[in-house]
């Protein structure tokens, strides 16, 4: 693998990492924009009338700022993971131990695909019918970075040949 391939991995760790801590920053700065998709989401209040599958709605106040907060940490502790690897490898470029410096982006993107797929795509998607919402669906920007997170992650399964052979 070239120079070119390991300065490419790296710069897409650090990208995702940014994309990750500025989502988080965001939500908590302007905390109430993206409550808002979270209560509307979860209480499934833009969906027509549907007595089959209204039970699954939940209109708790603490319980959506629980799963907001929980969306929140998720995505900064997939930032700081890509971002804490994507330094690591910058610094280890030209080392033997580039691959060894990989071992948190690839959890923190692993995080960001189980973020975009489960929490988005599955339980807001389908559980909350997300889909249904003209109004509150995100799943064309869930299935884009989820897209993008797993590119990503098979990116970073790249091994130099000169380092697989060494192992």
């Amino acid at each position: 693998m070239t120079r070119v391939t390991r300065c490419g991995q790296t710069a897409l760790t650090l990208t995702l990492g940014l994309y990750f801590l500025l989502v988080a920053f965001g939500n908590i700065t302007d905390y109430g924009t993206n409550f808002q998709f979270v209560k509307h989401v979860l209480s499934m209040d833009s969906l027509p009338r549907d007595p089959h599958v209204e039970w699954r709605a939940i209109n708790s106040e603490p319980i959506h700022h629980f799963a907001f907060g929980i969306l929140i940490a998720w995505e900064a502790a997939a930032g700081l993971l890509c971002g804490w690897s994507g330094m690591r490898m910058a610094l280890r470029l030209n080392s033997r131990d580039f691959e060894q410096a990989k071992t948190y982006a690839i959890a923190g993107l692993w995080a960001g695909v189980l973020l975009w797929s489960l929490a988005f795509i599955t339980v807001g998607g389908e559980w909350f019918m997300m889909w249904e919402s003209t109004t509150w669906n995100g799943e064309s920007a869930a299935l884009r970075m989820f897209t993008l997170n797993s590119v990503a992650l098979l990116f970073l399964q790249l091994v130099d040949a000169k380092t697989d052979a060494l192992n």
